[in-house]
């Protein structure tokens, strides 16, 4: 079997609030997989708020391409090394790991349509539901709204929860996370995402005067890039850490476990190296007892998750476009099934490819 094309395309998809609040849209980069055996596999990468999609999508044209084009798109571990060694003269972080994540992606569902089975069969099925946490409650959002919002995913059976931290008065952030647990009760986990706005000593204060309050997780408390002074907040605080949505590739993961900078990693699966490179991030962290929670992309983190003994739980945000996907996964009883097609098993509908594509 061999690549005989790879086509590109851009889809601006809006979001619905409360997403929209602070994105209005999130821009997809597609990568259809043609070969000559007569199957195609559907590769993209998303770009929240649009924000760099046109240099992943350059960086795919005319850096990654031509390397596969004639290539056996069966071979997912080779032909990943040979994108990632292929530009010495670029660091692979950001823009290319975007881009190599959209072929990976594409070259997985190809490789598992061709033996008629899911992809997370193929990278070693684990267990066949995971728990949902609902995700939300943007920093405009009154408390009320907050619990409006928590409760229906409480109606979906889910049984956690994350709203967002970073209001000016510090104060008022706490206040808030008391008042939520209030209102939900002990049967909800909360988990509260500070969103790299805080420096050391403000997210320990926040995080110590929030004790009582048993959160689950406290995520991304400084800038992504300093995994040290991110290491430095998860020594001081008892509340676990979470992050890695903004890293990139097993070796950005290996540092922030081995400087003990989180005790739940959030690879994303467009940002961190598509399956390959999510599946050696999941197994390193295995091997330190660290647990897996993707960052978003639910559609796809859950063949992965459904794959190794240590995930944990699956991002669903709130405001999610329900018109994007043919038949997307579902939340029942507040758990989330891999899809037993062929495959990754993901098809944008013919109404979202025909209203989104630029």
């Amino acid at each position: 079997m061999k690549i005989t094309a790879i086509k590109t395309s851009t889809m601006n998809v809006p979001n619905g609030p409360p997403v929209s609040e602070y994105y209005a849209t999130n821009t997809y980069i597609v990568a259809r997989i043609e070969t000559d055996a007569d199957l195609q596999g559907l590769g993209y990468t998303m770009l929240v708020g649009g924000f760099g999609a046109r240099s992943v999508r350059a960086y795919l044209e005319e850096s990654l391409i031509p390397l596969m084009i004639g290539e056996d798109p069966r071979d997912t571990g080779r032909l990943w090394q040979k994108m990632y060694e292929n530009d010495r003269g670029i660091r692979k972080k950001g823009v290319p790991v975007y881009a190599i994540s959209a072929i990976d992606i594409g070259l997985w569902d190809i490789l598992a349509k061709s033996v008629e089975q899911p992809v997370w069969r193929l990278l070693g099925a684990h267990g066949d539901k995971v728990p949902v946490y609902g995700s939300g409650g943007f920093l405009p959002y009154t408390v009320d709204q907050i619990v409006t919002e928590a409760e229906g995913f409480r109606a979906l059976g889910c049984r956690h929860y994350k709203f967002k931290l970073g209001r000016p008065n510090l104060m008022e952030n706490v206040e808030r996370v008391r008042d939520v647990r209030k209102a939900l009760g002990d049967d909800v986990e909360i988990l509260v995402d500070a969103n790299q706005r805080w420096d050391v000593a403000t997210n320990i204060r926040v995080a110590n005067q929030l004790e009582d309050c048993a959160l689950y997780w406290y995520e991304e408390p400084v800038l992504a890039d300093n995994i040290a002074q991110c290491a430095e907040v998860a020594r001081a605080i008892v509340t676990p850490v979470a992050t890695g949505e903004n890293e990139y590739t097993r070796y950005g993961f290996r540092d922030l476990i081995d400087q003990k900078a989180a005790q739940f990693l959030n690879p994303d699966i467009h940002r961190c190296g598509g399956f390959s490179e999510m599946m050696k991030i999941a197994h390193l962290a295995a091997a330190y007892d660290v647990q897996i929670a993707p960052h978003l992309v639910p559609e796809l983190s859950i063949h992965v998750l459904a794959s190794i003994p240590n995930a944990a739980l699956v991002e669903f945000l709130a405001g999610s476009p329900d018109d994007l996907w043919v038949d997307p996964p579902e939340i029942v009883d507040g758990m989330m099934t891999p899809p037993e097609r062929p495959g990754h098993g993901m098809q944008f509908s013919p109404e979202a490819i025909a209203r989104y594509t630029a």
